[in-house]
């Protein structure tokens, strides 16, 4: 009886403490969904919108964000930015990376090459918490696939920047956010209107930035993402083939089998 008390009191705290965890829940913001090029099943990226989202990234974010798992020579590659050949040496030689040790045992820098991968700004954790406040910020590489709602919560946090509530207390070195869990971050908002000139007529608006690097940051994530689409498809009308020439087989097969119980009902 005592074990069967404790059970229906833990249940009855259970019970009170449910509400409020569902309150709470309701309290976390809310995502808008947002057209993108590549839904599925059969999108493809824009490749102007990943050129420009690069340029965004190469200008603004890669300033304090590193993107540890591309190489320059992606930005070429079928599928993304479809930077030339030419474009991504020169985009990469812009890069100065340290290599070595040359012959004298000292390591040295050079311009960057296709292969290299992209230059971090920042050393090391340490040195880019420093930079920054203590706040380290975290590498871009696959952030659009990292997160709840994926590019619609980036493309949110991105336009997200406000003028916190009257009834609100920001902590020092905090900036207001509608997107963010909290509502406070430590990043400011990165996305001025002018910062990065545009030069193929698109409007150089915070908003067009934040789509921009938004693209270029799930592209980042999933570079194989048009060619998953198109085997996907290639797999979806071979199981329907097949799923015919299936039908089509047992129907053959058992046509006699059918035509033999008819005729044997018919008898009877």
């Amino acid at each position: 009886m005592r074990s069967t008390s404790k059970l229906f009191a833990a249940l009855a705290v259970f019970a009170m403490a449910l509400p409020a965890t569902v309150h709470a829940a309701g309290d976390a913001p809310e995502i808008e969904a947002q057209e993108w090029s590549w839904a599925p099943p059969f999108g493809q990226f824009d490749k102007g919108q990943l050129q420009r989202g690069y340029k965004v990234y190469k200008y603004v974010c890669a300033n304090c964000h590193s993107m540890n798992l591309l190489s320059y020579r992606n930005l070429g590659e079928p599928g993304g930015p479809g930077f030339s050949e030419a474009a991504v040496k020169a985009l990469a030689a812009q890069a100065q990376i340290q290599d070595g040790p040359d012959d004298t045992g000292q390591m040295f820098m050079r311009p960057g090459i296709p292969a290299d991968r992209f230059k971090a700004p920042f050393a090391n954790k340490e040195a880019a918490r420093a930079a920054n406040g203590g706040a380290y910020p975290p590498d871009l590489s696959v952030m659009a696939k990292a997160r709840p709602h994926g590019p619609d919560y980036l493309y949110a946090l991105l336009t997200g920047y406000e003028e916190a509530p009257d009834d609100m207390t920001m902590s020092r070195g905090m900036h207001y956010n509608a997107a963010f869990p909290g509502h406070q971050i430590a990043m400011a908002n990165p996305l001025i209107e002018g910062v990065v000139e545009y030069t193929d007529g698109t409007a150089s608006t915070p908003d067009n930035y934040a789509k921009d690097v938004t693209a270029f940051m799930m592209w980042a994530a999933e570079p194989k993402l048009e060619e998953r689409y198109r085997v996907g498809a290639r797999i979806m009308l071979f199981l329907i083939a097949f799923a015919i020439v299936m039908y089509l087989t047992k129907k053959a097969v058992w046509a006699p089998v059918h035509k033999r119980d008819h005729s044997e009902e018919t008898k009877t």
